[in-house]
């Protein structure tokens, strides 16, 4: 067997990508919460990353659902864990960029659970 035959391909994690009814509106809102910068856009898809570094994708879908968290009629499918250092400052920051705050708060001293403005629920740790 050649060399070729045996190694392993290489496969390096590039981006997760959101559904959402408005892909500027979403990328506006964790570009600046982020600070990471327009790396590719069209009407219906925007990326944001840094080069050599994976990315957050956006990409419209006609028929997009918000996740109803934590009613699960319209489950959440996946979420975003963010480090801070202030969990008060940094949500106080969130909201201010057109997060949201959901009623149900699982444990506040350890995260804080928000809702992007397509209503992702992600959340901020100080434990990241």
């Amino acid at each position: 067997m050649s060399t070729a035959e045996t190694s392993t391909p290489a496969i390096r994690y590039a981006a997760v990508t959101f559904d959402c009814p408005d892909p500027a509106e979403l990328a506006r809102f964790y570009r600046d919460a982020l600070g990471l910068p327009v790396t590719y856009s069209s009407d219906d898809f925007i990326m944001l990353g840094q080069e050599g570094s994976a990315g957050l994708g956006f990409n419209r879908l006609a028929d997009y659902r918000r996740p109803t968290w934590p009613d699960p009629s319209q489950e959440k499918q996946a979420h975003l864990e963010l480090g801070v250092d202030d969990l008060d400052a940094a949500q106080a920051r969130l909201l201010a960029l057109g997060a949201v705050e959901p009623t149900v708060q699982p444990e506040p001293d350890r995260w804080r659970v928000l809702l992007d403005p397509a209503g992702h629920p992600f959340c901020i740790t100080t434990l990241a």
